[in-house]
């Protein structure tokens, strides 16, 4: 299979490869000026970090492989701080690098102590998920969470590239994979409706790694957010979009103590976005429908009831919010991301209120 490459624009380019084999371009990404490689790995991935390490070996760099917790436990302050310690250990300095390897979780986490280890030096990420390949590892977004909330600690960080091989997508689990699909169907609604249409058009092939489209919704659902990063690194306005569904899906994963999916989690938060929109007079209820229609045609999640006190006031820190004024990405149309400020508090706990039907 041959590779595809989308470029991200911006101050610090680089580019997303997309195939399978793609591995014989990390040294290059790594590049000469570096000794040491640090490999941050989902200790779940022995298998995967392996041939990573080997490539690095083979061309002449010293390695150390750096297991870290699966999930969302890699992502706090204790896991971080010992990566900060193993870097010190093995002497890492400004022109060292850190590949990270792993899911969206574990690529979090490598970015964001390369970004903090003596102010910043250079990571390369290898994604292993669907969800790591279209939306953690692209972007510069770097982080980790903190009781009060998800990724409210990190900072914009761009890799040097990344290496999406997609011959690790069937190793996945079922429910991870579909997981996964939520952002790319969340592109397909701010963004390319064509993403839609070949979902819709096939979802059993949709939701399988062997599916007949599956590199194609890899490369537009990747391309989406090339493009808004590209013009928007730090979230100063375009970018904001890519959060469609995050405000009330952040809240659902501090809710479940993060043991719960984020593709679910976005899922459920994009219909509730979409209700949202529909009782604020600017979504056509079909649109709101077709919301329901293509994510459980693939298995995901469209409803969800809990405490609604409790979730309300976790999105009151959300990182869209300005001061005291709660900020939600929704859309007036197909591919027609807008904004709603400050919206009333019967509105959203009417939509709330849908999604728990």
């Amino acid at each position: 299979m041959t590779q595809a490459r989308v470029h991200v624009g911006g101050a610090d380019p680089y580019d997303v490869v997309i195939g399978t084999g793609v591995l014989g371009e990390l040294p290059g990404l790594v590049g000469e000026r570096a000794r040491t490689v640090a490999v941050v790995h989902a200790e779940g991935l022995p298998e995967i970090a392996r041939p990573v390490c080997g490539a690095l070996e083979q061309a002449g760099y010293a390695v150390h492989a750096l297991p870290v917790p699966d999930g969302e436990a890699a992502k706090e302050v204790g896991v971080l701080a010992g990566l900060w310690s193993s870097f010190a250990g093995f002497g890492m300095t400004r022109t060292d690098v850190v590949v990270g390897v792993g899911g969206g979780a574990t690529t979090d986490l490598a970015g964001f102590a390369a970004a903090s280890w003596l102010r910043g030096v250079r990571v390369v990420l290898v994604p292993t998920t669907l969800l790591g390949m279209v939306d953690a590892a692209v972007g510069g977004k770097t982080g980790i969470n903190v009781p009060e909330g998800k990724n409210l600690v990190g900072a914009f960080h761009p890799p040097a590239g990344v290496l999406c091989d997609l011959a690790t997508l069937p190793t996945m689990p079922r429910e991870d994979y579909i997981s996964g699909l939520a952002e790319i169907i969340k592109a397909g609604f701010i963004a390319d409706p064509k993403i839609l249409e070949l979902v819709e058009d096939d979802p059993a092939g949709a939701a399988s790694p062997d599916g007949p489209h599956t590199r194609e919704l890899v490369e537009r659902a990747v391309q989406v957010k090339a493009d808004v990063v590209s013009a928007d690194l730090k979230e100063g306005g375009l970018r904001e979009i890519l959060n469609y569904g995050h405000t009330l899906a952040h809240a659902i994963e501090k809710a479940e103590d993060y043991r719960f999916r984020h593709g679910h989690a976005v899922a459920i938060g994009m219909v509730y976005a979409a209700e949202l929109a529909r009782l604020a007079g600017r979504l056509p209820a079909d649109v709101v429908q077709r919301h329901r229609d293509v994510l459980a045609s693939v298995g995901l999640p469209v409803s969800y009831a809990a405490d609604w006190p409790g979730l309300r006031a976790t999105m009151s820190i959300d990182k869209k919010s300005r001061g005291a004024t709660l900020r939600f990405v929704v859309l007036d149309g197909i591919a027609e991301p807008g904004r709603l400020e400050a919206p009333d508090e019967t509105l959203l706990a009417a939509a709330y209120e849908e999604i728990g039907r």
